[in-house]
């Protein structure tokens, strides 16, 4: 498919689609029964990865490349390669979930905290009468340095072998545990989605579209959190001003 074509963003590549060319190429890989991985970038994310080579690895690796952020759209119009669309798991995974209980694919929540993610399934299962959720789980904190609690989730999501996988455990974790497991549980695709359980939850609030479209979700979460928000936005993602020029001559090639 052209959409799974990369190009250059910053310290990685992305993919150039729209929201409907990802459930389109999603759907594909569940029909070809492709066990593959969907990961999405925002300033944060390209942040970490220029310090953790572990993290550009999963990310170059990664079957799509989303790019969750205006500023990043920006920076590609910058950089003279405009991506098509801001696609956030937020926003893709409810439309996945109307795919899957149209065409009878079966979905497995994990992360969030306890009793989170089975929230989400409730809410979700009141909203679609046809969507089939198989599971859901909230590990415990660090278990991913516990190889019992890696092979007790590997057995938990193979058991019922999903066709999507939607993982909420936040950057880097998310990356990590799922291209060190994939390959180990029995999902088709397993979808990186951050913040995303909490939202389909109901128990935290979106932005208004409004801002969301100017770029300004972002200060709509440091208020919901300013405390816990505000060295990542204000310290942290700030520097992604110095990457751009760095990057440029090298991305417009």
């Amino acid at each position: 498919m052209e959409c799974l074509q990369k190009q250059p963003l910053l310290n990685t590549s992305v993919n150039n689609v729209s929201m409907d060319e990802t459930i389109q190429a999603i759907d594909t890989f569940i029909q070809q029964k492709k066990r593959s991985y969907i990961v999405a970038i925002n300033v944060d994310v390209v942040m970490k990865i220029e310090k953790d080579t572990y993290l550009k690895e999963i990310t170059d690796q990664a079957d799509m490349v989303l790019v969750d952020g205006k500023p990043l759209i920006w920076i590609s119009k910058i950089h003279k390669r405009p991506v098509k669309a801001k696609i956030s798991g937020s926003d893709l995974v409810p439309q996945l979930c109307e795919k899957a209980a149209k065409s009878g694919y079966t979905i497995f929540i994990i992360g969030g905290k306890d009793g989170i993610a089975e929230q989400a399934k409730l809410r979700l299962e009141k909203q679609m009468q046809d969507i089939r959720i198989v599971g859901t789980y909230a590990p415990p904190l660090g278990f991913e340095k516990d190889q019992q609690e890696l092979d007790k989730i590997n057995r938990m999501i193979s058991d019922v072998h999903p066709d999507l996988l939607i993982a909420c455990f936040g950057c880097p974790k998310q990356e990590k545990w799922i291209y060190e497991n994939y390959q180990k549980y029995d999902a088709t695709v397993s979808v990186c989605a951050g913040a995303t359980v909490d939202f389909l939850a109901g128990n935290v609030k979106r932005a208004p579209k409004w801002m969301s479209d100017h770029g300004l979700e972002w200060f709509y979460r440091f208020l919901q959190e300013p405390k816990r928000m505000f060295k990542r936005y204000f310290v942290d993602d700030v520097r992604i001003i110095s990457l751009i020029g760095k990057y440029k001559n090298e991305n417009c090639n």
